[in-house]
C-alpha cells in the first residue's frame, strides 16, 4: 500500500444506528474523491439487506462501496477474507488515486484491517467436536471453563453464553497451542498508524437505545420480517446466523414465539451487542469523538469535518 497519500483514510466507526452510513455518504459527497468501503460483518451476505441496514442501491450508485454482497447467506465469510477483501479494497482505491471511507461497527474485523491482526487457521474437525458438547446441557458451561483454564485473558473477553466466540477460541487454542488472546500485536496495543483517521460517533444511552427502536421497527415496515423467512428458506450459514434479528425472526416465523417476543430479544440482543462495540471502542486512544443529541447534529458534523478533511 502507498504510505506517502496525501490525505490518510478515514474510518467512521460508532454503536449500532449511531448515523455511521450517513455519516460516510455526506463526506463522501463533500470531498469528491472517495469511496466507501464497509467495515461490517454481515453486510457482505447477499440478500440479507434490510435487517444489515445495508447502503441503498442509490447510494452504492452514488458513491462506490465495497465489502457489500460479496456471498450468499448459506456461505460461511471468515475474519481472515474479510481482512484479504477489505485491504485490497484499499489499495485499489489508493491506486485511483482517491481516498477510502471505511464505515463499520464490527470491532475486531476494523482492528483486523487497520493494524493489520494475524488471524489464527482453522481447525474444522476440532470445531465440530467443540460444537457438539456446546450443544448439550451444560456444554457451555464445560466449554467456558475449559477456556478460563487454558487462556484466563480470552476468558475475560468473551461472554459465557457467546458459543461461536466460545468454540472459535477454543478451537484455536487446541489447533495452534497457542493462546487465542497471543495473536496480532495484541487488541490492547495501539499501532498509531498515520493511514488512517478515525471519526467515533458518541450518543447518550437513552438516545441511541431510542434510535436502536426506531431502526428495527423502520425495517419491520421494509419487510424485514418476510427477508428472514426469504434467507432461511435458502438457507442460512454459522457465521450469517449472528446477524441481528435474524433468527429471532425465523423463529416467528416457524411460530416458535410470538411477535412480540421476537422484537424484544432482538432489542435485548442489540443493547447487549452495544454494550461489546463500546468495550473496544471506549479502549481506542485515536479515536476522535464526535458527541450528538439530535439528528442535526449529524448534518452539522459532516459538513464541519468535512471542511475540516479537504
Amino acid at each position: 500500500m502507498n504510505h506517502n497519500l496525501p490525505h490518510p483514510h478515514l474510518v467512521i466507526l460508532g454503536p449500532t444506528a449511531s448515523g455511521k452510513s450517513f455519516l460516510g455518504m455526506a463526506l463522501a459527497r463533500f470531498l469528491g474523491n472517495a469511496e466507501i468501503v464497509s467495515i461490517d460483518s454481515m453486510q457482505v451476505y447477499k440478500k440479507m439487506d434490510i435487517g444489515t441496514a445495508k447502503p441503498s442501491l442509490s447510494d452504492q450508485e452514488e458513491i462506490p462501496h465495497h465489502m457489500i454482497d460479496l456471498v450468499e447467506p448459506f456461505c460461511d465469510y471468515s475474519l481472515s477474507q474479510f481482512k484479504q477483501g477489505a485491504l485490497q479494497a484499499i489499495q485499489d482505491i489508493e491506486t485511483r488515486g482517491k481516498r477510502a471511507i471505511l464505515v463499520g461497527g464490527t470491532a475486531l474485523y476494523l482492528r483486523a484491517v487497520i493494524d493489520d491482526l494475524q488471524i489464527p487457521g482453522q481447525w474444522i474437525q476440532i470445531r465440530k467436536e467443540l460444537e457438539q458438547i456446546a450443544s448439550s446441557e451444560t456444554g457451555m458451561a464445560q466449554l467456558y471453563e475449559q477456556l478460563k483454564h487454558l487462556d484466563p485473558l480470552a476468558a475475560s473477553r468473551i461472554l459465557p453464553q457467546n458459543q461461536r466466540r466460545l468454540v472459535r477460541a477454543l478451537e484455536v487454542i487446541k489447533g495452534s497451542g497457542r493462546p487465542f488472546s497471543s495473536y496480532g500485536p495484541g487488541l490492547d496495543y495501539y499501532i498509531d498508524n498515520p493511514k488512517f483517521k478515525l471519526i467515533g460517533l458518541s450518543w447518550e444511552s437513552e438516545i441511541l437505545s431510542l434510535r436502536i427502536k426506531q431502526r428495527l421497527f423502520n425495517q419491520i415496515d421494509q419487510g424485514f420480517i418476510q427477508e428472514a423467512q426469504s434467507v432461511a428458506q435458502m438457507g442460512i450459514s454459522r457465521t450469517a446466523r449472528q446477524a441481528l434479528g435474524y433468527k429471532e425472526f425465523i423463529a416467528y416465523n416457524q411460530g416458535e414465539i410470538t411477535l412480540q417476543e421476537a422484537t424484544d430479544q432482538i432489542l435485548r440482543r442489540t443493547r447487549h451487542f452495544v454494550k461489546r462495540q463500546w468495550a473496544w471502542f471506549k479502549r481506542d486512544p485515536r479515536i476522535c469523538w464526535i458527541e450528538l443529541l439530535k439528528d442535526q447534529d449529524l448534518e452539522i458534523a459532516s459538513k464541519s469535518l468535512g471542511l475540516s478533511l479537504v
